[in-house]
């Protein structure tokens, strides 16, 4: 995985007034857990930019007032109505600990059901992963170059060394799907070859008669 750095401070003033008052100065609220108590701190909003306005996944070292951690991104709010960063929780990462992540989908090649005119349809974006975080890859790549129309992969059939997933075996990642296009050119393909095994019959009697 990628790591990106924050720096931040401890907070001093907590509550909805506090919390407001670090906005007005760019800072964005944060909590990180998972160590020996929550640690309550604001840093600047310009260094999350490259966290959170990606499909990417990162580790996070943070420093607060000198003291180093390493953590995962694990929970962010915004804003119902200009979208900006209100609130982030991190996970900090503790050796021998496993940890619940949000993996991206991302497919390799060209299917052959696409190029016979079917759709590829990708239903997950992101699988929820579980396990130590040193065995995270940064996103699971599936290889659809033997996708024909009607077929599917599913969560059930993903497999990597040390994760185990957790979203239902049978929901679907990617799948191709019939068009209506291939729908209407399967009856006119059968039309054709109807009328062309008279031909064939007729020609096939007459054979005998040449002596």
């Amino acid at each position: 995985m990628k790591t990106l750095n924050i720096t931040g401070k401890k907070r001093e003033n907590f509550g909805k007034k506090g919390s407001a008052d670090l906005r007005r100065g760019e800072l964005i609220p944060c909590v990180l857990y998972g160590g020996q108590e929550p640690i309550h701190f604001a840093a600047p909003e310009k260094e999350f930019k490259p966290l959170v306005y990606t499909s990417d996944i990162h580790t996070v070292n943070i420093d607060v007032d000198g003291a180093k951690y390493k953590a995962i991104m694990q929970d962010i709010q915004f804003h119902k109505v200009t979208d900006r960063i209100l609130h982030v929780d991190f996970m900090e990462l503790v050796e021998g600990k496993k940890i619940k992540m949000e993996l991206p989908i991302r497919t390799e090649g060209a299917a052959p059901g696409v190029r016979a005119g079917g759709k590829l349809v990708k239903k997950l974006r992101f699988v929820t992963a579980r396990g130590l975080a040193d065995k995270f890859p940064e996103a699971i790549n599936l290889n659809i170059e033997k996708m024909e129309i009607g077929d599917s992969v599913r969560v059930k059939d993903l497999s990597h060394e040390g994760l185990e997933f957790l979203n239902s075996p049978n929901a679907t990642l990617v799948s191709i799907r019939t068009t209506r296009n291939v729908e209407e050119a399967a009856p006119a393909a059968g039309k054709d070859a109807g009328k062309a095994a008279p031909k064939a019959a007729t020609k096939g009697a007459a054979a005998p008669a040449k002596k």
